[in-house]
């Protein structure tokens, strides 16, 4: 009599070891905004400097995704996570060690491009270690949990880091990390061949999307410095309109292109990578603007401003977990819709805030809404997202995915700082020559309420082209649907 021989690889042990080094992705977005004031201290940076501590990381993390997903195809999605959790970590620990603003900048940019490798490579090894059914979905709902909860989780880590330590440690915490999740998946997970064959290289198409895409987020940044209708921002707009369209002509007659135009075809991917560039829009927004509101207005300290997101990251868990549970019932498109109106909720909920706020009655509330909405919506978002697409595209799918989010992220927020400072100033200019600093912090409140309200209207946008383009008929891809009841599927 034998035993059944044991699987090689626990699936489950791969994913959760892939699902570490997302987090450690995902943390990085936002464990640095916390820490800014003290960087701007110890380096001595000047506000001009101190932004591009995060937008060097947003720049290239966004630019360069698209191309990752494709490499994971091509290369090996197990070997582009080494490299992409090793350029990482090395970038992490040059960021630590920092002694100038162009040294931090220059290694922030690596580090986004570490990122770039990581996440799509992550989440096509999610999505293809189960090729369907149950397993699928709670893989994807562990990742999509993660991605969703992360970034508040990288505000506290960044707040208690900063606090009881020093600000070069919320880069420091990312070496051990690396180094463990690589020694583990070089153990754990399977995988070592190519997943696709070396058809060529799209050089082309790679440098005109990646160029592209890197210069309009650049430009959407220095909107900031140089407004929306500046002829800087206008020429350098056209030159990444130009290179985008460029590589739309090139993926069209390239014999083996970077993407495949036709991938946009599958209704799931393309409406779900919409929808998650205006979910990308409204979240970035709120922890951005809900840093600044616990800072500079009810005056948090760093860990302080990191505990009151405790509850954000909590509830977000939470609510992925019933998220999963319902989508058998209702369907992913209802889950997602539904999840995504208690976010703008709660984003609506927040143009309560005031000079004479309080974190428990007027933050809280709104952020318990959020946060239970963002757990609901962002799991079913990424099966429509990714789940329909198999095999030799699934890098690609992953990278599209996380670009919307990312590219979305970029832009709603450099269109809300932009009318947010834009109303402040225009208070501000009828408060006359000597306004007290109560209405001086009344005025940028004001501008806080402005972006609120706006982040909540883009969550609108994406209820709206998920209720309008999708339905029940085009998921037959997507785990579940096959699950429904008839009465719930018709």
């Amino acid at each position: 009599m034998h035993d059944t021989p044991r699987p090689a690889h626990n699936p489950w042990l791969s994913v959760a070891i892939v699902c570490l080094a997302q987090l450690m992705v995902v943390l990085d977005a936002t464990i640095v905004n916390v820490a800014l004031p003290s960087i701007q201290h110890g380096l001595k940076l000047s506000q001009g400097n101190l932004q591009w501590v995060v937008n060097a990381y947003t720049l290239t993390f966004g630019g360069f995704l698209l191309l990752g997903g494709r490499l994971s195809d091509l290369f090996g999605r197990r070997r582009l996570f080494f490299i992409g959790v090793a350029v990482f970590s090395a970038a992490s620990l040059v960021n630590g060690i920092a002694s100038s603003s162009g040294m931090l900048v220059a290694s922030r940019a690596a580090q986004g491009i570490g990122a770039a490798l990581v996440s799509p490579a992550t989440l096509a090894i999610v999505n293809t270690t189960f090729p369907d059914g149950d397993n699928q979905r709670k893989a994807l709902s562990l990742w999509a949990a993660l991605s969703a909860g992360g970034a508040a989780v990288g505000l506290l880590l960044g707040g208690v880091l900063t606090q009881a330590l020093s600000w070069p440690w919320i880069f420091f915490v990312n070496v051990p990390i690396g180094v463990i999740a690589i020694a583990l998946a070089g153990r754990f997970v399977p995988g070592g061949r190519r997943e696709v064959e070396q058809r060529g290289a799209d050089v082309l198409g790679a440098l005109s999307i990646t160029g592209g895409l890197a210069l309009l987020i650049y430009v959407i940044v220095e909107t900031q410095s140089y407004g929306w209708g500046s002829l800087r921002t206008l020429g350098l707009g056209a030159v990444s309109i130009a290179m985008i369209a460029s590589f739309v002509a090139i993926e069209a007659r390239v014999r083996a292109p970077l993407v495949r135009l036709a991938i946009f075809r599958v209704r799931p991917l393309a409406v779900g990578d919409a929808a998650m560039f205006f979910l990308g829009a409204g979240l970035f927004a709120n922890f951005f603007f809900g840093t600044l509101y616990l800072q500079e207005i009810l005056h948090f300290s760093p860990i302080a401003t990191g505990f009151a997101f405790l509850p954000v990251a909590i509830l977000i868990g939470v609510a992925a977990g019933v998220s999963q549970r319902i989508m058998p019932r209702f369907g992913v498109r209802t889950v997602a819709i539904a999840g995504m109106a208690i976010a703008a909720g709660g984003l609506a909920l927040m143009v309560r805030v005031s000079v004479h706020g309080t974190y428990l009655g007027t933050v809280l509330p709104a952020y318990v809404l959020l946060a239970v909405g963002l757990g609901l919506a962002f799991v079913p978002a990424t099966l429509i997202g990714v789940s329909s697409v198999h095999g030799d595209d699934s890098g690609l799918a992953s990278g599209l995915f996380n670009t919307a989010q990312q590219v979305g992220g970029a832009l709603g927020l450099a269109v809300l700082v932009t009318i947010a400072a834009s109303h402040t100033s225009a208070i501000v200019a009828g408060l006359g020559s000597h306004p007290s600093s109560h209405a001086l912090a009344g005025a940028t409140v004001s501008g806080y309420r402005i972006a609120f309200l706006v982040a909540a209207g883009f969550m609108l946008m994406a209820i709206l082209v998920l209720a309008s383009f999708l339905r029940p008929r085009h998921l037959a891809e997507v785990p579940l649907e096959g699950e429904l009841s008839p009465a719930v599927s018709a």
